[in-house]
């Protein structure tokens, strides 16, 4: 692996490694809090990477997409086991536990904007690499907090979805969790391939997702002063 690789994982995997570890611990931990201690008890309210990184997921497809300069990075982590039923009001809690992990994305974009004030503070040649990093785990947190938020099982807003709307439009809902992220996955990946054979601009990545990462970065970056 050359120089420029290297330097170009370097600035990646420290923020990949914060977003996913972060995400996971804290569906764990409000779980834990909200009475099923089945994540705590596996050693999943964490802060070690290496208890959250699933190796395809978190390292082979990030690396393979970054390697093949995808357009956008797509990857996951083992998720934490949470026992609904064990929570003191399932239905309820666990919009809270689902929405714990892209409010935790949120809050780390938030800390590494603002850390970008003390950017000129470093020595040179360090200050370009922090800045990277920093915008990197911007990206990434934004990019992870909208991707999740999106209202299909087993992502946290279908999750979310689930616990909020009336019981004869949850359940069917609920029911596509098995194999949502195969939909998801054809709908990123195989319609705009479709849509290139017949002529037909097909872009659900860049209607579902582009668009509120740009205005969701664009706000990250305007309430800490950075823009």
């Amino acid at each position: 692996m050359g120089g420029d690789a290297l330097y170009t994982v370097s600035v990646w995997v420290l923020p990949i490694l914060l977003a996913i570890t972060l995400h996971e611990a804290a569906h764990g931990y409000v779980a834990w809090k909200l009475g099923d201690d089945t994540a705590y008890r596996q050693g999943r309210v964490s802060f070690n990477p290496f208890r959250h990184i699933d190796p395809v997921g978190t390292v082979l497809l990030p690396g393979l997409l970054l390697f093949l300069r995808a357009p956008f990075l797509f990857g996951y982590a083992k998720p934490v086991p949470v026992n609904f039923a064990r929570l003191r009001h399932p239905r309820r809690d666990m919009i809270k536990v689902a929405a714990a992990g892209p409010a935790a994305n949120l809050a780390i974009a938030l800390a590494s904007a603002a850390l970008f004030h003390l950017v000129q503070l470093m020595p040179a040649g360090v200050d370009h690499w922090v800045a990277l990093n920093l915008g990197n785990s911007i990206l990434i947190n934004v990019l992870l907090a909208v991707f999740n938020m999106l209202p299909l099982p087993p992502l946290d807003g279908g999750r979310v979805a689930v616990g909020l709307l009336p019981r004869r439009l949850a359940l069917p809902l609920a029911k596509v969790e098995p194999f949502g992220i195969l939909l998801l996955l054809g709908a990123l990946f195989l319609l705009p391939m479709l849509g290139r054979r017949i002529g037909v601009v097909i872009d659900p990545f860049g209607w579902l997702i582009a668009g509120p990462v740009r205005f969701l970065g664009d706000l990250v970056l305007t309430v800490t002063g950075v823009k």
